[in-house]
């Protein structure tokens, strides 16, 4: 557990760092650039989006568990990474040629998404993967802090009016290639060079199609919405939706990285038929994340009449709508991440897993097609807010009679009253008389002291103790 927790925080500062230069720049941004330009480049990026995805299929996932399954023997390590990689370069010839043969056709501002095809170069070089089944996470903690504050220095540098969108898309698409290359340089040190037949190469088509499919349903209801809004309303719509997600997704980060981390974890605990263990750690992560999506949710919410037009500048007042319905999804996303990842994947329940996101795919384009053209970018977050519940609810009914819901719902249910409670009282709690970064930090203090202090109260006197002797033992 000690290395778990080891790599959650190396996974922790990786999430937050692929979060943070839009968290810094987007003030930035959205005062030079503005809204229409960010609109434009997030509707293109969603584009290729799609592309990216054919090449890596369900890599993510399903890289990451074999290659946990092999890590402890060099030979079938290297075979796997050998024969999963040239699966994905292979993917990654085939999707350019596709690229360029449609480009012309459906895309109007073809030198940004020539730029884009960057991104394409990017997922055929990406083995992420190989590192998240080995569960090092040092290698891209170390690439990610050097790279990304080298891209905020070049965004502050080099973007200074609305006709610096081309140089903007340059700048992401280097870094996001630069990020991948670097991995490569600690590659030699992990395996050896075979031969590879094409039986293990094909051997990998199958199942990593299965798990393709979930990755189709997420991207429906995380990219697809983007390419709807835009093509139902403008891409200034878009650009607001784009910039609330630049925060919202910084609680998720963490929820990310704790998936990520315990994927690999999980599958080799249930290899070894470890089933206490496995139980014991679902219902920590589950209180973690419950934690986090209830405290940083609930508390921007809380915030954000105060915090927007102090980040954002002014014009961009939808946001704080935006808020109030995207956070509370945040909660559904975090605890269907732990199921996602600490039980279905790892115990190869795929068909469940695909199921879930296959109806909230349907619930999302459903929502999106009625109330996009009536609500614009707020019928979006409801239909992004729909799905998540969906996918929750779905995947908590398949493992009812294997996990203890009943306990694991009992000791969540202080986090959301206490996260609840804090977003009622400090909503409108409001300091005028001082200045808006005052009034947000003393919002954010009394927020916070609510909050723990609710989460104290609520806990029994056995969890009370734990708390303290955690506490002065950290």
């Amino acid at each position: 557990m000690k290395s778990s927790k080891k790599n959650f925080i190396y996974q922790a500062i990786y999430q937050v760092l692929v979060l943070l230069i839009p968290l810094v720049t987007t003030p930035y941004l959205t005062r030079t650039l503005g809204v229409k330009a960010l609109g434009e480049y997030s509707y293109s990026y969603s584009i290729i989006y799609y592309f990216m995805m054919l090449i890596k299929l369900g890599l993510d996932n399903y890289g990451n568990r074999q290659i946990a399954k092999v890590r402890d023997d060099k030979y079938n390590l290297s075979k796997s990474f050998f024969s999963i990689y040239i699966f994905q370069f292979g993917m990654g010839i085939i999707v350019s040629i596709f690229y360029f043969s449609v480009i012309f056709f459906l895309i109007k501002n073809i030198t940004l998404n020539i730029i884009m095809f960057i991104y394409i170069l990017s997922s055929m070089f990406d083995i992420n993967w190989f590192f998240y089944g080995l569960e090092e996470f040092k290698a891209l903690v170390l690439r990610n802090i050097v790279i990304r504050i080298f891209i905020t220095i070049l965004i502050f540098a080099l973007i200074n009016g609305s006709d610096d969108l081309l140089k903007y898309a340059v700048i992401m698409a280097l870094g996001t290639f630069v990020n991948q290359i670097y991995l490569w340089a600690f590659i030699k040190k992990k395996i050896n060079i075979i031969k590879i037949n094409k039986s293990d190469i094909v051997s990998h088509i199958k199942p990593n199609i299965i798990l393709f499919i979930p990755v189709v349903a997420i991207s429906i209801y995380k990219i697809m919405d983007k390419i709807m809004l835009g093509l139902l309303t403008n891409t200034e719509q878009v650009g607001f939706f784009d910039s609330s997600e630049k925060v919202i997704q910084i609680p998720m980060a963490l929820v990310t990285a704790l998936g990520m981390v315990m994927l690999p974890k999980m599958s080799n605990l249930y290899a070894k038929k470890e089933s206490k263990s496995s139980e014991r750690l679902i219902g920590l992560s589950l209180e973690l994340v419950l934690f986090l999506t209830t405290s940083l949710g609930f508390g921007l919410m809380a915030v954000s009449k105060t915090f927007v037009p102090w980040y954002y500048g002014e014009g961009f007042e939808i946001v704080i709508i935006l808020f109030q319905i995207l956070l509370p999804s945040g909660i559904f996303l975090g605890i269907a991440n732990v199921i996602r990842t600490q039980y279905l994947i790892p115990k190869g329940m795929d068909n469940f897993y695909i199921f879930s996101l296959i109806l909230g795919a349907v619930a999302n384009l459903t929502i999106n097609s009625i109330l996009i053209p009536k609500l614009g970018v707020i019928g979006v977050a409801i239909g992004t807010f729909c799905a998540e519940l969906v996918v929750c609810a779905i995947q908590l009914f398949f493992v009812r009679k294997y996990l203890p819901l009943k306990s694991y719902f009992n000791v969540s249910l202080k986090y959301f009253v206490s996260g609840f409670l804090m977003y009622i009282l400090v909503l409108n709690l409001n300091f005028t008389s001082i200045s808006t970064v005052l009034n947000l930090g003393l919002q954010i203090f009394i927020g916070a002291l609510i909050y723990l202090v609710c989460l104290f109260l609520f806990s029994t006197k056995k969890n009370r103790n734990k708390l303290f002797k955690t506490f002065f033992k950290r």
